[in-house]
């Protein structure tokens, strides 16, 4: 498979990118800064330069054509303004899914987020970032022409994987290391049969095979 990700320089990228090139598939990741290239050739992927907060549809769908799949992992991060939650959470995943409906991609994974939800109320950083979150996952799901999942991890860490996790419709709150959360994308990606699916990811006791296979319905 040939698999493009938003956000290729993301900690959940970088480890999905290692994955996914030691399993034998072809990666790209789009970055917006081209001192990131080489961390990206040192997780087996091809880096893609691209500001996704200012490129136009046509350039982005040029990028994804001939992918398999694409996974949206990009995000403006904790320390950024509220401005960014819309330009990067919100518009980046919105013109991200656009350019793969455009591009013929139909497998499309998403890296939401726990409670993201467009209704939600609140005037912090972070209510402003679960709108964002939810107003993209709403466009997704609106594209009959995407084969999407969406993925909401709960609290992330950087504690080693267990390879054990819950992922179900709802899981209720919880940690989960990025290591599983990787190791979850990596498999959702192949299995298509999880389409249609808006999936919570916390540490459990099954392991990440097993789990998507029980939601796929395998």
């Amino acid at each position: 498979m040939r698999i493009v990700i938003a956000g290729g320089h993301g900690q959940i990228a970088l480890r999905l990118e290692r994955l996914l090139a030691a399993r034998g598939d072809e990666v790209a990741g789009i970055i917006r800064k081209a001192e990131q290239a080489d961390d990206l050739r040192a997780a087996g992927a091809e880096p893609i330069v691209l500001d996704l907060e200012s490129a136009s549809l046509e350039e982005v769908a040029e990028r994804l054509r001939g992918a398999d799949a694409a996974v949206f992992a990009a995000g403006a991060g904790p320390g950024s303004g509220v401005d960014r939650k819309d330009t990067v959470d919100k518009s980046a995943a919105v013109l991200f899914a656009d350019a793969a409906v455009r591009a013929g991609v139909r497998r499309f994974v998403v890296v939401s987020s726990m409670g993201a939800d467009p209704a939600h109320h609140g005037d912090e950083i972070f209510d402003v970032y679960l709108r964002a979150k939810g107003e993209a996952d709403a466009h997704v799901r609106s594209l009959d022409e995407l084969d999407w999942t969406i993925l909401r991890p709960g609290m992330l860490t950087d504690d080693a994987g267990t390879g054990l996790v819950r992922l179900e419709a709802h899981t209720g709150r919880g940690p989960v290391p990025r290591d599983d959360v990787a190791a979850a994308l990596a498999e959702l990606v192949d299995t298509p049969a999880t389409h249609g699916l808006t999936l919570e990811l916390i540490s459990g006791s099954t392991p990440v095979s097993v789990a998507v296979k029980s939601v796929a319905g395998n």
